[in-house]
């Protein structure tokens, strides 16, 4: 194509049985000085150093056009290159090893393609801001014959299938479109004027098309009608969801006019197979999700990250609201869209907040700091993680709800956090305009006034700085929805005394977290131990409940485990006072839909 622009990309899939792509990068001005070209360590919307350069097998540069006049490439560190000076117009040649099959990086074999441009394309110092293509080829085999091109990047010149050229603004808009190829189950649908598609990999029956179309239909357009009361117009031309569906995975990224996702086949619903509603509506929730990212922390975004740097950290304070937030009204609109009933709702809701109590390391890291070190401790879990980390998705989602309560009752309920979630996307989502640490506090005093502020400063410092409970219970008690401590039975009461998380490791019961304050932490038991029986009782995952069961009613008890293949004995003493308040939520007699 003549008038494509001077940074070209073209993809190939090389070796899909062994799992490699082949990328070329044409530069048509380098800098004359030295131009240097850097693999991402990161993907936005996941705050881990990932270092893609590492599945970087081979790197060679070559004079534009020319696969003999090979170009001295100088290795600066991990993830950059520099070309010599004075150069002249040049292609980079990389072999990448791509075999992730999550929705962050790169996968290719002889069933599918995938990759997002942070693992496969180099960027070209100062010049990401300018416009660039990419152009994505067929892989050859049988295998492939009826593989096509998924992906919300602008078509620019391509064939039936998806194949060929794509145009992108610059290097962090190429990078905001994942590539999926393979054979694919799609299902169109219409909202707000938009369309909107879902493209489905890994089943063999046939989806239930009608269903899906019906459910995200709605899912879309109350989010559509959130944001965009008036319009009801979305800020893209069009809408993209991914999926990619396994026996055993979940997980989402965002971007800015599509997303990917990662699912159980039976959490999709097809003809013949039997759906489990529970699995179905987890779904529903992670499209919900990452279709809400589209407005916040894709255009809706923390100053930090304008623009990304994706050779270091970017740290925030805020990611208790741009994910905790969208948490909150992911289900919230799971529920506004007549997907679930109140009930339903009231349940997640539920789950959530006592998930959240459950967790010892909510008393020593705030939602700002948990935010902040998302990088090296959220996103880096290990054994220890439930006594040193609060989620800020989760305690996040709190907040939000505490917010909404609180803003309903200051107002008499003529405001929510819904008004404010408009002028937030007034005042930062359509200008781009990104939202400083304490951007917020200007916008709550400027939807509700001065007269707010002793109460947003007090949720700020005590919940969102500080390491308090929110007191959900108080501020529930003037809605419409009951609120009453749970009645746990004896077996819910031991499990939450003990204070073991655990795995099933071929028939043993494998302890992966000792909780603080427990009783199994205060009888010295460890992360990593295999529990073999208590008070004699041989214990395995399937007789784990009737095991415990039997022991309800104990003020102590033997258990046996092995540690490092040695065998140990330890009582575990109970008492009442280990057990973390766990809530309820009900629908009072008169409550009715929001």
């Amino acid at each position: 194509m003549a008038d494509l622009p001077a940074i070209q990309y073209t993809v190939w899939p090389a070796d899909p049985h062994g799992h490699r792509f082949q990328v070329k990068l044409h530069i048509a001005n380098p800098n004359p000085d030295g131009q240097v070209i850097k693999m991402p360590a990161w993907i936005p919307g996941s705050y881990l150093i990932r270092d893609f350069s590492k599945q970087i097998e081979a790197i060679d540069a070559y004079i534009a056009g020319s696969t003999k006049q090979k170009i001295a490439l100088e290795r600066i560190d991990n993830d950059r290159w520099r070309l010599p000076r004075n150069a002249g117009a040049v292609d980079i040649l990389t072999t990448v090893y791509a075999f992730d099959s999550s929705v962050r990086a790169a996968y290719l074999d002889t069933e599918r393609a995938f990759f997002n441009a942070t693992s496969l394309c180099l960027a070209v110092e100062g010049q990401e801001d300018l416009p660039c293509s990419l152009a994505i080829t067929p892989a050859e085999g049988a295998f492939a014959d009826h593989w096509t091109v998924q992906t919300s990047l602008r078509a620019a010149k391509t064939d039936k299938n998806g194949f060929g050229f794509y145009l992108a603004k610059n290097f962090d808009d190429l990078i905001d479109h994942p590539v999926a190829i393979g054979e694919f189950q799609t299902v169109q649908w219409m909202s707000g004027s938009v369309p909107h598609s879902i493209a489905i990999q890994g089943c063999i029956h046939p989806i239930d098309s009608a269903r899906l179309a019906q459910d995200l239909q709605a899912i879309c357009n109350s989010t559509i009608n959130l944001f965009e009361p008036k319009s009801k117009q979305p800020p893209f031309t069009h809408y993209l969801f991914l999926v990619n569906t396994v026996l055993n995975g979940y997980g989402g990224l965002e971007h800015r006019n599509s997303t990917a996702l990662l699912c159980r086949r039976d959490q999709i619903p097809q003809a013949n197979v039997p759906l489990e509603e529970d699995a179905y509506r987890e779904f529903l929730g992670l499209c919900s999700h990452e279709y809400f990212h589209a407005w916040l922390v894709k255009r809706i975004k923390p100053q930090a990250f304008q623009p990304y740097h994706l050779s270091q950290r970017n740290h925030t304070r805020l990611l208790w609201f741009f994910e905790g937030f969208t948490s909150y009204y992911d289900d919230l609109q799971l529920f506004r869209s007549k997907r679930i009933d109140l009930v339903t709702y009231l349940k997640l809701v539920t789950n959530n907040w006592n998930g959240v109590l459950r967790g010892p390391g909510r008393h020593k890291q705030s939602l700002a700091d948990s935010s902040f070190d998302a990088w090296t401790k959220y996103y880096q879990a290990d054994e220890n993680t439930p006594n040193a980390v609060v989620s800020y998705y989760g305690k996040g989602a709190l907040v939000a709800l505490g917010l909404d309560l609180q803003i309903r009752a200051f107002s008499s309920n003529k405001k929510s956090l819904d008004d404010l979630m408009r002028l937030i996307w007034q005042r930062h989502g359509i200008t781009l305009a990104g939202i400083g640490e304490d951007g917020l506090d200007q916008l709550i005093l400027q939807l509700l006034g001065n007269g707010f502020t002793k109460t947003w400063n007090e949720i700020k410092a005590r919940y969102i700085f500080g390491v308090e409970d929110i007191p959900l219970q108080k501020w529930i008690a003037s809605t419409l929805v009951r609120v009453k401590p749970k009645h746990q039975s004896s077996l819910e009461k031991l499990k939450l005394q003990l204070g073991i998380r655990h795995t099933d490791v071929n028939g043993w019961i494998k302890i992966t977290h000792i909780l603080d304050g427990g009783a199994a932490q205060a009888a010295g038991l460890a992360p990593g131990d295999l529990l073999a029986s208590m008070n004699g009782q041989r214990i395995t995952p399937t007789r784990w409940d009737s095991v415990l069961n039997s022991l309800a009613k104990e003020q102590s008890f033997a258990i046996l485990f092995y540690r490092d293949d040695l065998e140990h004995e330890r009582i575990v003493m109970l008492e009442s006072s280990q057990l973390p308040l766990q809530y309820e939520l009900s629908p009072s007699s008169d409550s009715k839909s929001n």
